[in-house]
């Protein structure tokens, strides 16, 4: 086995339907790995990334659940073992709407909207999987995190905190889990346009990428390579640290 192969590895991607976590799935599975495509609300787009995988000679299947309900965190745990086998890389993707709020306007109901997404889910996710990958010692944990918290973007602040606090998560579980041989790192892309930006005004796609270092915008597939490796054996030694795909647009 070459070092980014992940053959014979079970991955779960959250929030996989589209946009990023669909990119995730799709570079797991090219790697080898049989992947669980979690989704909530597009069975036939979750179905789409499926039937990719498998076009490539991977294995995937589709699984419903929602991220945010402890009952249903622990089935989909459950159907993934019994349907692919442990867990030895989680993904921890999934997001909901992410408004512009201002400072005026800020409810904490809106703050705990984005919590929930970035430190209930995540939690949920995490002790579902762990006790397995402490019995095997190994595992990967990789939050999508963002350039948010490093930017400070303004009228976000309850999506931004909330990044931050799943960055605290990202950087305190991966000193927890050390010992076990799980490693706990994230990846902060940065403004990557996928289906949920597709209204978003031309104008200000070409403003942020004036902006990039690099001058130009990322795409999907930048994440799912960065999160390939840090699944892969390429990556055994690199734990609590948040990889940002941004092309310069953030320093961590």
């Amino acid at each position: 086995m070459t070092q980014n192969n992940l053959s014979n590895r079970v991955a779960l991607v959250t929030g996989a339907s589209r946009g990023l976590g669909a990119a995730i799935a799709r570079a797991l599975g090219e790697a080898g790995a049989k992947v669980a495509v979690n989704y909530f609300g597009s069975a036939p787009g979750a179905q789409k990334v499926v039937d990719h995988i498998r076009s490539r000679d991977s294995h995937a299947e589709a699984f419903r659940a929602d991220v945010r309900d402890e009952a249903e965190v622990r089935q989909l745990a459950e159907q993934v073992r019994s349907r692919l086998g442990p867990i030895d890389i989680l993904v921890i993707n999934a997001t909901g709407p992410q408004p512009f709020i201002r400072l005026e306007d800020l409810t904490w109901r809106a703050c705990l909207d984005q919590l929930e997404f970035f430190v209930k889910s995540p939690m949920l996710l995490t002790q579902a999987v762990i006790g397995s990958m402490k019995q095997r010692k190994q595992g990967r944990i990789i939050h999508i995190a963002s350039e948010v918290f490093g930017r400070g973007v303004p009228e976000f602040s309850q999506y931004v905190a909330a990044k931050g606090a799943q960055l605290g998560l990202m950087r305190s579980w991966a000193m927890e889990l050390a010992p076990w041989q799980i490693t706990v790192n994230a990846v902060s892309p940065g403004w990557i346009p996928t289906e949920r930006h597709v209204n978003d005004p031309q104008a200000s796609k070409d403003a942020y990428a004036a902006e990039v270092p690099m001058k130009r915008m990322g795409v999907p597939d930048d994440v799912g390579a960065a999160v390939a490796f840090l699944a892969s054996d390429a990556a055994t030694f690199i734990t609590g640290q948040n990889l940002a795909v941004n092309g310069g647009n953030t320093f961590q």
